[in-house]
């Protein structure tokens, strides 16, 4: 696998750096190493203008934009069910 300097160094700081959790979940280096790839994959489609990246983005900033609409819809009717 061809990796440049940049994206090699981050994914090595990413594997040593243990962050501090408030959750209960246990972070395991093979996690670590799912949340780098997953991360690092969407980098890489981004600089190569792949095609199922824009479609990635464009199906989330629907969502986004959906989300907005139900939550401006509905906040005023559930508002007081969440107070209690």
């Amino acid at each position: 696998m061809d990796i440049d300097p940049i994206t090699k160094e981050l994914l090595e700081s990413l594997l040593q750096e243990v962050p501090k959790r408030t959750s209960r979940t246990i972070v395991s280096r093979n996690t670590k190493i799912k949340r780098a790839t997953g991360q690092l994959s969407a980098i890489a489609a981004r600089d190569k203008n792949d095609p199922l990246y824009k479609r990635m983005v464009f199906y989330r900033e629907k969502y986004y934009k959906y989300r907005a609409m139900i939550h401006k819809k509905y906040s005023p009717r559930v508002r007081s069910k969440a107070r209690r």
